[in-house]
C-alpha cells in the first residue's frame, strides 16, 4: 500500500517527464523548421550591368534662318516717299524696295553739270592763249615765261575740269542712291522705316533673307560649349515635320558669351531641302562624352547594410547572393546612378531585396525579367 507522500512523487515525475517529451518535440520541430528554410531557393528577378555608355545627348532648340540676311539701308540721307515691299515679298536683283525725295540731289546734278560746262568753257580760253604763246614764243615775240605761264594755265584748267567732271559723277550717284534695291534675290523678313520718316545715311530700312543656304542658330550654356567645335556632326528635326531628320553641319561657334543671356551662339548649317522653311522652330541633337561613367539600376535594387548603400548581387556559378557597397551619384526619374561598386556583367537583384541575405540561395526563372543597366544617358534639353 502506498503512502500519500509517495502518491504525490509519482504524479510529480510523470508531470516532468511530459513537460520533458512537449519540449523535445517543440525543439525537433524548430530543427526541422529550420533545416526547411535553409533548403528553400528563391527566385528573383535581375537587372545585368551593361557596358558603360560614356556618350550622352544635347538638345537644343532654335530657329531657321537664312545663313545671310543683309540689313539695307540708303547710302544718302532723306524722307522716304516710297516703299515698295512688304514682310514676305520675294524680290530678285534690282527690285526697288523704297526711295527717298531726291529734288535736293537732283538739283546738285544741275549745279555739278553747269560747273563743268563752265570749266570746259574755261580749258577752251586757256588753251587758246597758250596756243598764242607758243606762235610768239617762235617769231621771238614772247618769253619762254610767258609761254610757261600760258601751259601752267590750261594744266590748271585741265584740272579744274577733271574735278568738276568728278562732282556731277558724284551727284549723280547721289540721285541713284535714293532708291534702295536689292542687289541679290532673297525674302523681305523686316521693315524697319516707312513712307515720311526721315532717315539717316546707312540706317536700316529693310532686311532681306537672302536664298540659298539656310542654317539653325541655337544658345549653348557655357558648361556644354566645349562640346562644341565647326564641323561637328548633328542631327536636326523639325517641329512642325516631326518625319524630316537632316544631317547638320556646325558652321560657326561664338567667341564670346552674350552679355544678358550668358550663353554662346552656335550656327548649324542645314542641307538644301525644300521642306525647310525660314522661322521653322528646330531642334539640334548632339553626342556629347561624359566626364565619368555611370551605370543606372532601378531604385527597387538599392538596400542599407550598417547605414550604407548596397545592392545584392548574384553569383552566375553559384547562384549565391552577397551583398556589395555601392557609390551613389544622384537618382534619376527611374532609378539611381551609381560610379563605384558595379562591374559589367554583374547580376544585380532587381525585386524583394528585403528577403535576401548573404550567401542565400536564389534561382533566375524563366519568367523573372531580364533588365539590361547600361551606362546613364543624359539628355540635355534646352
Amino acid at each position: 500500500m502506498f503512502m500519500p507522500f509517495e502518491i504525490g512523487r509519482h504524479r510529480s515525475f510523470f508531470a516532468t517527464v511530459a513537460l520533458l517529451s512537449t519540449l523535445s518535440m517543440a525543439l525537433a520541430g524548430c530543427s526541422e523548421e529550420k533545416a526547411d528554410t535553409s533548403d528553400v531557393v528563391r527566385p528573383v528577378k535581375v537587372v545585368e550591368i551593361a557596358a558603360a555608355d560614356n556618350v550622352r545627348q544635347l538638345s537644343y532648340s532654335g530657329s531657321v534662318r537664312a545663313r545671310t540676311e543683309m540689313n539695307l539701308g540708303f547710302r544718302v540721307s532723306g524722307k522716304i516717299v516710297e516703299r515698295a515691299v512688304n514682310v514676305g515679298d520675294r524680290v530678285k536683283v534690282g527690285d526697288l524696295l523704297a526711295r527717298v525725295d531726291a529734288t535736293d540731289y537732283e538739283l546738285a546734278v544741275r549745279s555739278a553739270s553747269a560747273n563743268l560746262d563752265a570749266a570746259e568753257r574755261q580749258v577752251e580760253t586757256v588753251k587758246l592763249v597758250r596756243d598764242r604763246a607758243e606762235q610768239l614764243l617762235a617769231r621771238k615775240f614772247a618769253s619762254q615765261a610767258q609761254f610757261d605761264q600760258s601751259v601752267l594755265s590750261y594744266n590748271q584748267a585741265i584740272a579744274t575740269r577733271d574735278a568738276a567732271k568728278s562732282a556731277l559723277s558724284q551727284a549723280k550717284n547721289q540721285v541713284t542712291y535714293t532708291s534702295l534695291v536689292a542687289d541679290r534675290p532673297g525674302i523681305v523678313t523686316t521693315i524697319n522705316a516707312d513712307v515720311g520718316q526721315v532717315v539717316g545715311s546707312g540706317t536700316p530700312v529693310a532686311s532681306v533673307a537672302v536664298e540659298g543656304e539656310k542654317e539653325v542658330q541655337i544658345a549653348v550654356p557655357e558648361t556644354e560649349i566645349a562640346s562644341f567645335k565647326a564641323g561637328l556632326g548633328v542631327k536636326v528635326g523639325l517641329w512642325a515635320d516631326a518625319g524630316l531628320s537632316l544631317d547638320g553641319t556646325v558652321r560657326e561657334v561664338a567667341g564670346s558669351a552674350d552679355q544678358q543671356s550668358r550663353t554662346f551662339s552656335v550656327r548649324v548649317s542645314l542641307p538644301n531641302n525644300p521642306r525647310v522653311l525660314l522661322g521653322m522652330t528646330a531642334s539640334v541633337e548632339a553626342s556629347a562624352g561624359n566626364g565619368a561613367s555611370f551605370v543606372s539600376v532601378p531604385l527597387s535594387a538599392l538596400a542599407e547594410k550598417d547605414g550604407y548603400p548596397i545592392v545584392w548581387v548574384v553569383d552566375r556559378g553559384t547562384e549565391l547572393v552577397r551583398s556589395r557597397p555601392v557609390t551613389l551619384a544622384d537618382f534619376t526619374g527611374d532609378g539611381v546612378r551609381v560610379t563605384d561598386g558595379l562591374a559589367v556583367g554583374d547580376l544585380v537583384v532587381a525585386a524583394g531585396t528585403q528577403f535576401m541575405t548573404d550567401d542565400l540561395k536564389v534561382t533566375i526563372s524563366n519568367d523573372a525579367t531580364h533588365q539590361s543597366a547600361a551606362a546613364g544617358e543624359t539628355s540635355i534639353v534646352r
